[in-house]
């Protein structure tokens, strides 16, 4: 039964397919990931740490509007997990992490896509005493950091990511006006794009929110309603909204062999370069997880033409990522080298 109280209704769309496992059972995620207490909103969050290869401060939150079958962070996002934190326990996290940041990031590049052209994450500066072969030479030993994934720079930015409840955006509002207040750095969003209606992306730019990293699941609607338990229709019209409220954007879909393949990522594709040819774009790699443990991972030959077809349909910026998912050989490597050059992956 829909939630009477449910944000997205009052505002006239579908709810989404939230429901949260707690204790036993099933409930909308808002109303056991998400509470206000002494007047103060609360998230339930998993974690929050510097996360690889991002490099930035990543806050994981339980709780998510969709159900999706591949979902890659399944134990928290659809099981109610982790400890209640306010918007001001939140912000102090991000003015201890503030003082951990070695590069300093203009607004535009406020995404987790150009953290790969700075430092791949290797650690071969700081364990071996040289640069790895695919180090872009722009970040000295120095400012490497470990962090529970890794070597890397701590980045400028805040994030949140895991599940996603911004069809209730006023949690993240208190947030990001909060690290606005109280730090320089940006402020980005990992997301699913339901819920993120006109209204609540205005409240969100107010707030001072700077970026999304936006997650479109699907082009087709129905592959997309099969994956999620959420219809597409609002999410595909998302990048030419952020865009022209001066969000800073990019996307990413999973390459998921007989669901999503490469002429629907082509169409992705073709969508964002009507919004702007430039917006970066990042093809994943599907490795099996949660309710899709059945399904394979793609092959190298796959992803490649995937790549081709989303340059061919517009795009300036694309990129092949989880490459340890389907680059096994040296043989590998010079193939994607040979047909699409060192700026695929």
């Amino acid at each position: 039964m829909p939630d009477v109280d449910c944000n997205l209704i009052a505002q006239e769309y579908a709810q989404g397919a939230c429901s949260v496992e707690r204790e036993g059972r099933s409930l909308p995620a808002c109303q056991v990931t998400l509470r206000k207490r002494d007047g103060r909103l609360e998230r339930l969050i998993t974690s929050i740490h510097l996360s690889r290869p991002e490099n930035y401060l990543s806050i994981y939150q339980s709780g998510c509007n969709m159900t999706c079958r591949k979902c890659h962070s399944w134990e928290f996002s659809q099981h109610a997990k982790g400890s209640w934190m306010s918007a001001e326990a939140i912000v102090l996290q991000a003015v201890a992490y503030k003082k951990l940041v070695t590069l300093q990031e203009p607004r535009e590049r406020a995404t987790s896509w150009h953290a790969h052209d700075t430092c791949r994450c290797c650690g071969s500066c700081i364990t071996r005493g040289e640069r790895g072969e695919s180090c872009p030479g722009k970040v000295e030993p120095e400012q490497m950091l470990m962090s529970p994934q890794g070597f890397g720079p701590a980045r400028n930015i805040a994030a949140f990511t895991g599940g996603d409840l911004t069809c209730r955006p006023e949690f993240y509002a208190r947030c990001a006006r909060g690290i606005k207040e109280s730090t320089d750095l940006w402020v980005l969003i990992e997301t699913n794009g339901y819920g993120l209606t006109s209204q609540n992306l205005d409240i969100l730019k107010d707030a001072g929110v700077d970026a999304f990293w936006l997650d479109i699941k699907a082009f087709d609607p129905a592959r997309h309603k099969w994956l999620t338990g959420c219809d597409n229709r609002q999410i595909l019209s998302l990048p030419n909204e952020m865009v022209s409220r001066g969000f800073v954007l990019e996307v990413l879909s999973l390459y998921i062999p007989g669901v999503v393949e490469a002429g629907e990522l082509g169409q992705i594709a073709g969508l964002l370069a009507k919004t702007d040819p430039r917006v970066p774009f990042t093809i994943l790699a599907f490795f099996p997880e949660y309710l899709m443990k059945d399904t394979r991972r793609p092959l190298v030959q796959e992803m490649i033409e995937a790549y081709t077809l989303a340059r061919h349909g517009g795009l300036e910026n694309v990129r092949l990522g989880n490459l340890g998912v389907f680059v096994k050989t040296q043989e590998d490597v010079d193939l994607i080298t040979a047909e699409l050059g060192t700026d695929a992956f």
